[in-house]
C-alpha cells in the first residue's frame, strides 16, 4: 500500500522520480510499469500495472450503452498511458496530463493505498483548504459506514 507526501519536481521532459518508499511497494507483477490517467480531482493517478488491470477489469463490468458510463470509460481512458522505470526510476508524464494536473515544475508524489497520486502542490492546498467538512467531520461520516 503506498502512503505518504513527498515533494519532487517535474523535469524538462516531463519525467518525475517515483519516492523509493512508494517503489518498494510495487509487487513484481507491476513489472516496474505504471498506467497514468487523470484524476478524480485534478491531478494524476498513477496505477501499478498489476492494480490498473484489476481496475480494468471494473470498467469491463460497466455497460457503456449508458451514458454515464459511457463517458466515465472514455474520459478515465482518453489520456491513459503506460510507462516504465528508466534506469534513475522516473517515469515519463505525457503533456496532456501534466496540462490537466496544471503540473508545470513542482509536484507532490502522494500514496493512496492502491495509486499515486501526482498533484500541482497549489492546487492540492487549496483541494485540502477549500473543503466546506473539517478533516474531523469527514472522517467521522466515512468511517462510520
Amino acid at each position: 500500500m503506498f502512503r505518504g507526501q513527498y515533494n519532487y519536481t517535474v523535469d524538462a521532459k516531463g519525467r518525475v522520480s517515483i519516492p523509493a518508499k512508494l517503489r518498494k511497494h510495487l509487487s513484481a507483477e507491476a513489472n516496474e510499469t505504471f498506467v497514468m490517467t487523470q484524476g478524480t480531482a485534478v491531478c494524476i493517478d498513477l496505477y501499478p500495472l498489476d492494480q490498473w488491470q484489476k481496475f480494468e477489469e471494473k470498467l469491463l463490468q460497466l455497460n457503456p450503452f449508458q451514458p454515464d458510463q459511457a463517458k466515465f470509460i472514455r474520459m478515465i481512458l482518453q489520456h491513459a498511458s503506460e510507462d516504465s522505470f528508466d534506469s534513475q526510476s522516473r517515469i515519463l508524464i505525457p503533456q496532456k496530463l501534466l496540462s490537466y494536473a496544471k503540473i508545470e515544475k513542482e509536484v507532490i508524489v502522494l500514496g493512496a493505498l492502491k495509486k499515486i497520486e501526482i498533484w500541482n502542490p497549489k492546487i492540492y492546498e487549496d483541494y485540502l483548504n477549500n473543503s466546506s467538512e473539517s478533516y474531523e467531520d469527514i472522517a467521522a461520516k466515512v468511517m462510520a459506514q
